[in-house]
């Protein structure tokens, strides 16, 4: 019979293989959990998920703990282990699960690792961080650059774009989980009708909303438990991505584009705001773009879905322009950090100049595609300014032909979010014009 702590070693063994495959091998984390999860409990997997993105976003502190307390590093066949003590250390200091249970667990997980022969150097290794504590974080509190827990490359840029306060309230933000955000179906219901029906399910809300069809939970919740799910009623989508929507505002019986629209979140919105406009959704990735599919589907939605490269429209464009485009653009997803804290690990200094000069060749072809009188929404879930304003500062010099029309409640003509700016991810919008 499995004792308490062995039945608990699943979850930690599967935090460290996931762990493993985000750190070593490079894959994503939503790419990374359903490989490692699919055979446990529902308690466990969400344990799982915890440990794994509570040691993604406090990495570097928890790095220094076990490289102070490792005679040499490990590596090669050893590395998962690395991944284990992490898994381990987390607990103890962040987590502040019982020392007793964390050990024990976590220790009989290198069994399921296939590295039971590792047990005495795991219990070794977090005995030591729970009798050394108060000393490991006093240790880490002396150390000001371990606080952020970005890498330096991030952290630098960010400061140099937003300077050292900011800054500080950019990395606290993304060191913490995200709230969940709904978005109601108008279609199908109002605000009013569905918190009554939040209220009936004993699931908590914020009252107040920028917008009519968002609605903050007070704590995230499966979504089989929302009322309606099921039947196209609500979605989850966060406040930010949400505005571009009604940013965009769609008018009956135009013809849309929505570029690069997987998952389709905002494919469907765009739809719930306007079901008489005629929508396509292309996307190059076909695994993705399934979820388009789903989406709509689930929404009782119609939309024309293209698996297409945005770059080569001949392709996949019928010659018919567009009135209005969304360029949901790919970016470094820099504002999404908290939702996504495999990012700040996966992500390279050098990606940015590769991914703004693949969003201006973007821009470009998607301008083509768009009528005299007709709107671009240029949007990304990033925070830095080569792929926002400086990528549109750019783009108006290359284009004589487009016009910024603001789109901030304060009149700017372009609007960056921040991460946890209004309860939001960080995002960016800036809105454009093609004269006639």
């Amino acid at each position: 019979m499995a004792t308490p702590h062995s039945a608990g070693a699943g979850s930690r063994a599967a935090a460290a293989q996931a762990l493993f495959m985000v750190l070593e091998q490079g894959r994503s984390l939503s790419q990374a959990l359903p490989l490692v999860t699919s055979s446990l409990s529902g308690r466990d997997r969400a344990l799982c998920q915890t440990l794994c993105y509570g040691v993604l976003r406090f990495l570097p502190q928890l790095n220094f703990v076990i490289s102070h307390l490792l005679a040499k590093p490990l590596k090669k066949d050893l590395a998962i282990l690395h991944s284990l003590l992490l898994v381990g250390t987390y607990q103890l200091i962040f987590l502040r699960t019982s020392d007793h249970a964390a050990i024990s667990a976590t220790v009989e997980a290198a069994s399921l690792l296939q590295r039971s022969r590792q047990k005495g150097l795991i219990n070794g290794v977090l005995r030591n961080v729970q009798r050394q504590r108060e000393q490991l974080e006093a240790a880490l509190a002396s150390h000001d650059e371990l606080q952020h827990n970005h890498p330096r490359w991030l952290a630098d840029l960010i400061r140099s774009h937003y300077g050292p306060e900011q800054a500080e309230a950019i990395f606290s933000a993304n060191n913490q989980q995200a709230p969940m955000w709904l978005r109601i179906n108008e279609q199908r219901t109002d605000r009013a009708q569905y918190l009554a029906r939040l209220a009936e399910a004993d699931i908590g809300y914020h009252d107040e909303s920028p917008l009519s069809s968002a609605i903050q939970l007070v704590q995230p919740v499966d979504v089989q438990r929302l009322p309606g799910f099921a039947e196209g009623m609500v979605s989850v989508q966060d406040l930010a991505a949400q505005h571009a929507a009604w940013l965009l505002n769609a008018a009956a019986g135009e013809r849309v584009l929505d570029c690069c629209a997987a998952p389709g979140g905002k494919t469907a919105h765009i739809l719930e705001r306007q079901p008489d406009c005629t929508l396509i959704a292309v996307d190059s990735d076909a695994t993705r773009l399934q979820r388009v599919h789903d989406n709509l589907q689930r929404l009782q939605l119609n939309a024309e879905v293209i698996n297409g490269d945005a770059m080569q429209p001949d392709n996949w464009w019928n010659g018919e322009h567009f009135d209005r485009i969304l360029l949901d653009a790919p970016c470094s997803a820099t504002g999404v950090i908290r939702r996504h804290p495999d990012i700040k690990w996966l992500r390279r200094s050098q990606d940015i100049a590769v991914l703004a000069q693949l969003q201006a060749d973007i821009l470009d072809t998607m301008w083509s595609l768009l009528k005299p009188g007709g709107t671009l929404l240029y949007a990304t879930c990033s925070i830095l300014p080569a792929e926002n304003s400086e990528q549109i500062a750019a783009f108006m010099k290359r284009h004589d032909d487009a016009r910024q029309v603001a789109v901030a409640p304060t009149g700017s003509p372009d609007w960056q979010w921040l991460p946890g700016e209004h309860a939001g991810d960080g995002f960016y919008y800036a809105k454009l014009e093609k004269r006639t």
